[in-house]
């Protein structure tokens, strides 16, 4: 599977510019890169009716959320969107453009959480505050205008990992009731992430490669890939969510090992052809469809981890969110649009 020719021109770019892997920084310095990284793949900022920050109660205190609102007046379905950054980094400026995307492309409202991050805050923390969040907004749909019938759960990486724990602990606690599930290359197993040596959870290569690491065309594979998101990414992230190693196997932490996943909302599973996290994102899509959820696997073959941020740098980017905008448009019940563009699909 070869990479797209603009992520070929992207790393091209990042090894021009000896940009360093962000496991390699300290905390601070790769909160900042990963926040200037992510605007200046973003695009241009699009306008949205109304943005404004406020703040819910969370277990721990009161947590920030940025509210985009399209225009319209009275309840909205709304999404509920989880940043990514391995639970370690991201904050709401970092999903300022995907969240301003999605509430025009669909229309609808998107409420970003802002979680408490590790290594601060470790697991289960921010499971915690996006449960509370999302639960505050059900409960309290008129103080933001939410239509509490047409909530959504969603969020890319270490966020789509939170929403879809987040569902498990609706489905366990009698509510909300969610409407869908946005999962963005999720992290699903982190058994998978703790491994080093190559080699998967079942014990073959990992993306199905020689253990030597090497690609076809001789530059590192993607999943041990210096210039790209990889294995090292993974586990440096999990070091600091998870202070107990043990937690691992909980699936508040590792949805796919959750015993039962039926009655789980329909969910939208999108994975990057050349990311690490694709086998785990597209196991979890499975075993929703074998449980009885509706699902929509799609895959975008030549992308990296980390696209769907940046529609200012790949297309796929921006095909991507107009998909997840049809899905939201479809499990919200707006009228339907134009066939997207989109990835490999497995309905």
């Amino acid at each position: 599977m070869s990479l797209d020719p603009q992520v070929v021109a992207y790393r091209a770019a990042r090894a021009a510019a000896g940009i360093p892997p962000l496991y390699t920084q300290t905390l601070a310095e790769a909160r900042a890169a990963d926040l200037a990284a992510i605007r200046a793949g973003g695009g241009d900022v699009e306008p949205v009716h109304e943005v404004r920050d406020t703040s819910v109660p969370g277990p721990a205190g009161e947590l920030r959320v940025r509210v985009h609102r399209p225009a319209g007046d009275g309840p909205l379905p709304t999404l509920v969107y989880f940043f990514g950054g391995g639970w370690t980094l991201g904050s709401v400026e970092t999903a300022d453009g995907i969240c301003r995307r999605l509430a025009n492309a669909t229309p609808c409202q998107v409420v970003t959480v802002g979680y408490r991050l590790a290594p601060e805050h470790p697991f289960p923390a921010a499971v915690l505050d996006c449960q509370a969040a999302t639960r505050w907004l059900a409960e309290h749909a008129a103080d933001l205008g939410v239509d509490p019938e047409r909530l959504v759960v969603g969020g890319d990486s270490a966020g789509g990992n939170l929403a879809a724990a987040v569902t498990l602990l609706a489905r366990a606690e009698g509510g909300p009731r969610l409407a869908g599930q946005l999962l963005i290359y999720p992290n699903t197993d982190q058994r998978a992430a703790a491994r080093s040596d190559g080699r998967d959870t079942d014990g073959r290569p990992a993306d199905d490669r020689d253990v030597d690491s090497r690609d076809v065309d001789g530059r590192p594979a993607d999943d041990q890939d210096p210039l790209l998101f990889n294995r090292h990414s993974v586990e440096w992230y999990r070091g600091h969510y998870l202070a107990d190693p043990a937690d691992a196997a909980d699936p508040l932490a590792s949805p796919l090992l959750a015993d039962d996943l039926a009655g789980l909302p329909p969910a939208l599973v999108i994975t990057a052809g050349h990311d690490p996290l694709r086998d785990e994102g597209e196991r979890y899509a499975q075993r929703l469809r074998e449980a009885g959820v509706p699902v929509r696997a799609s895959r975008y073959p030549g992308m990296i981890h980390g696209f769907f941020a940046m529609p200012g740098v790949f297309d796929a980017g921006r095909r991507a969110q107009d998909e997840a905008a049809a899905f939201l448009r479809e499990v919200f019940g707006l009228p339907a649009p134009a066939v997207p563009t989109a990835g490999v699909h497995n309905a």
